[in-house]
């Protein structure tokens, strides 16, 4: 069955990016020798939903209109839709979508076939996802730094009778979390 996992680098006060979306702070971390974290995750991934903001700071900080390969040497050929009420740049094989989340995550959920729907940056997104019912799972990257201030982790109030702690996991500077999430009547 499909999942939709909110994965993502977090603050350990909450935050996405600082007041000005920069994602700086993370990339000042000392990281360990990388790992196939990533990798193993991202081969279970059958589409994915991007938030507008974490798809222009892609754009312009990976300088992938400069190089539009690289969009493909990192995600292939997986579906991606990109949630925004503006007008973007267009690289191959992104879509655009916008209004209510709902139908678009029903046709992500017909693309990733028995993969999963990673949702990728964009708090408020992953929100939405939560407020539906939609949000399976949170996988998280907690980085040693905090901002004040910035773009929240998810900018929704969930207990811990939503929350399932199902693993921990220390990897250099950062720890890994992850929740599943227990929709338990939440969606609309």
């Amino acid at each position: 069955m499909t999942r939709t996992i909110y994965y993502t680098a977090t603050t350990l006060d909450g935050f996405l990016a600082d007041p000005h979306d920069s994602l700086d702070w993370l990339f000042e971390v000392p990281a360990e020798p990388p790992t196939d974290r990533f990798n193993a995750f991202f081969a279970g991934i059958g589409a994915f939903l991007m938030g507008s903001t974490t798809y222009e700071w892609v754009l312009a900080h990976e300088k992938v209109l400069d190089d539009p390969a690289k969009w493909t040497s990192w995600y292939g050929e997986t579906p991606a839709v990109v949630m925004t009420t503006r007008t973007l740049p267009a690289v191959a094989g992104v879509r655009f979508a916008s209004g209510d989340v709902r139908p678009v995550h029903a046709a992500l959920v017909q693309a990733a076939g028995d993969k999963d729907i990673w949702v990728v940056g964009g708090g408020e997104l992953a929100g939405q996802l939560a407020d539906h019912g939609l949000l399976d799972e949170l996988r998280l990257s907690m980085a040693p730094v905090t901002l004040g201030a910035g773009k929240p982790l998810l900018p929704r109030r969930l207990t811990a009778k939503d929350l399932h702690l199902t693993n921990v996991e220390p990897d250099g500077q950062f720890v890994h979390l992850t929740y599943m999430v227990q929709s338990g009547g939440r969606g609309v």
